[in-house]
């Protein structure tokens, strides 16, 4: 977890990712990094059952929603939720067989990030995707 070989595969294979808790206010976190990485070329994919559309996509209540919607075609969940609501999150992408996934700075859970790299998940945790992916330079 958190190798930098991990955060460059991450990086650099994703294309699609799902955002768990973006939120359509522009002065939350979430908005701001998944804005950004969309004009970097990502696809971002909206996971909150409170929005209807967030950066020109439509919102989707919940993981498999997004995931059914978008034909299996999410190559990281990046989550913005408190670390409580983890282990659910978790086995949902264990469930959808999703490889990736980023725990946002300050969203850790040790025990579910565990049972996600057992199943074969790539997985960052603690760590900002925007600034990791800065710091590995734009293409």
């Amino acid at each position: 977890m958190n190798e930098p070989e991990t955060i460059r595969e991450i990086l650099e294979n994703t294309k699609t990712i799902a955002v768990i808790g973006l939120s359509d206010k522009p002065e939350r976190a979430s908005y701001g990094v998944s804005k950004f990485m969309q004009q970097q070329g990502y696809r971002i994919v909206p996971v909150n059952p409170q929005a209807t559309s967030v950066l020109g996509e439509p919102a989707y209540s919940t993981l498999e929603e997004a995931f059914t919607a978008n034909d299996g075609q999410i190559d990281l969940v990046n989550v913005f939720r408190a670390s409580m609501f983890v282990p659910e999150i978790v086995k949902d992408v264990m469930r959808l067989k999703i490889p990736r996934l980023w725990l946002q700075e300050g969203v850790c859970h040790e025990e579910a990030a565990g049972w996600a790299e057992h199943a074969g998940i790539k997985v960052v945790m603690d760590r900002c995707i925007l600034k990791d992916r800065m710091a590995a330079g734009w293409r």
